[in-house]
């Protein structure tokens, strides 16, 4: 089973690519974070997000995609357009034919500190602990892609396929 968590947003999506191994372990494929030109028109953008979303999934074929659900901060332009990178995320995992899974983030954080208050500083240190990383990965939002890949293949449990 390959597991795809995905922390999306328009000028950056955090990607990370898991395969669940025996216990709590897991074998680490890939990760990174995809990039858009704020010069670009926002659907330009999103179209080149897409594109790149779609090499990802070609790319590490996953079965199942992990996505952290929006959360609504004051600023609504903000949260409009990460909405946007969202569905396009979403459109992507649809055409490669993945399930998608969404959590909160008081579950992501949960499952990855022990704690649905952890701070972003904690959720980082234990991805690199969980992983066996040799540093956080960065920019944050690589290391929110992998935090939500954790806590999925932590969720599911073992219960792959069905």
């Amino acid at each position: 089973m390959i597991v795809l968590g995905l922390d999306p947003g328009i000028a950056l999506t955090g990607y990370g690519v898991l395969i669940p191994a025996e216990g709590a372990s897991f074998r680490v494929l890939a990760y990174g974070a995809l990039t858009t030109p704020s010069n670009l028109a926002s659907p330009d953008r999103l179209r080149r997000l897409f594109r790149q979303l779609t090499d990802v999934f070609a790319e590490h074929r996953p079965q199942e995609v992990a996505v952290e659900q929006l959360f609504f901060n004051r600023n609504v332009t903000t949260a409009l357009t990460v909405g946007q990178a969202r569905g396009v995320a979403l459109l992507a995992a649809a055409e490669a034919g993945a399930a998608v899974f969404e959590y909160s983030p008081a579950q992501v954080k949960s499952a990855v500190t022990g704690s649905g208050r952890a701070v972003k500083r904690q959720v980082q240190y234990m991805v690199r602990a969980i992983l066996n990383l040799p540093e956080i990965p960065q920019p944050d939002d690589v290391a929110d892609a992998l935090a939500v890949a954790v806590c999925h293949c932590y969720r599911r449990g073992g219960r792959w396929g069905g």
